[in-house]
């Protein structure tokens, strides 16, 4: 019985129903109510893409579908909806589950972190397709900024807490071997599922693991790094196994549009008058991914020049084009692009 049969057939048994206009009224609700539940036959033939449903990345997923044309409309509480122009249904879930849910080929495609794959120990059943350049941070080694432990074999041997077990028992069992520690005398890594920057504080550990973007929070509990242990980042995921050879096609698709998202999102365009003479000059700071696009002006002796520029890089080009002699430079955000 689906989720809609037992509501209705709970509904019935409620009480009795005095008149028509009750029956039509429950009916009514019932009838919106089983908007919010997607029948699992409208899910044969769809590509299943996992996504972080909450935390860190679940924003600028949003904005990566977005950006690829994925068009859907997600209802409060729905872990799983349809897009509306694609054979594919979204399914929102804990980013640490995604990597299992694609590797075991329950889900075609997936969104998370680096970091998470590891973690799961899931590296070997997936693949990551595409690094999205989002969610950049570091699983770092902190410790008490006034504390005695200044070197990662200071804290060996001593209490380690974090949300990273795997990880970080792997680090640590390394130190615990050259160190020749054994029993109890061993690292001991501890759970625990947040707030870990607060366990020194608190007296339940000498050190801790965690991920680190600004160090802001860190810092603000007395906290430095002694050590990193990864850099990770938000990637598109696939099974290492094809599951659903009918779906590459489309699964090969989305997997350029989100390219020309993330490509987008590092690149502008760069357009400026010069006079020709200068142009190789101007061309050395500005060589473009293949080649600057030139074109002449109506002015003798001047040509514009077009050409995508990394955007971290765009205040200094625009610095030393002006030295050079360049006039009108102007600068354009990429919404899209398939580079």
């Amino acid at each position: 019985m689906s989720p809609l049969s037992n509501l209705a057939f709970s509904g019935a048994n409620v009480g009795n129903i005095p008149d028509d206009r009750t029956a039509t009224i429950i009916l009514w609700i019932l009838t919106r109510i089983a908007k919010f539940f997607v029948n699992p036959d409208s899910l044969d033939g769809r590509l299943l893409f996992a996504i972080p449903k909450k935390g860190r990345l679940y924003e600028k997923c949003l904005s990566i579908l977005a950006g690829a044309d994925i068009q859907f409309r997600r209802n409060n509480r729905l872990d799983v909806c349809l897009v509306h122009n694609h054979p594919i249904a979204l399914v929102f879930l804990p980013a640490g589950d995604i990597p299992s849910f694609v590797g075991k080929g329950n889900v075609d495609l997936g969104i998370t972190g680096h970091d998470v794959i590891l973690e799961a120990q899931m590296e070997h059943l997936v693949t990551e397709v595409l690094r999205l350049g989002f969610g950049k941070c570091a699983l770092q080694v902190q410790v008490p900024e006034a504390g005695p432990i200044r070197d990662v074999k200071d804290l060996a041997g001593k209490r380690v807490v974090t949300s990273f077990e795997v990880l970080s028992g792997q680090y640590f069992s390394k130190f615990d071997e050259e160190l020749q520690l054994q029993g109890d005398a061993r690292t001991k890594i501890e759970y625990v599922g947040g707030s870990v920057e607060a366990a020194c504080a608190l007296g339940l550990a000498d050190g801790i693991v965690d991920l680190v973007e600004s160090g802001d929070t860190m810092r603000a509990a007395g906290l430095h790094a002694i050590a990193t242990l990864l850099e990770t980042e938000a990637v598109l995921i696939k099974s290492s196994v094809t599951k659903h050879p009918a779906l590459e096609p489309l699964i090969n698709l989305i997997t350029s549009r989100i390219a020309g998202v993330v490509a987008a999102s590092k690149f502008v365009v760069c357009q400026y008058n010069i006079l020709r003479e200068k142009l190789p000059q101007a061309t050395v700071v500005t060589p473009g991914r293949r080649a600057p696009t030139v074109s002449p002006l109506e002015e003798n002796g001047w040509v514009a020049v077009s050409v995508m520029v990394e955007k971290k890089k765009i205040a200094q080009v625009m610095d030393e084009l002006v030295n050079i002699g360049a006039e009108d430079v102007l600068i354009f955000n990429l919404d899209n692009c398939r580079v």
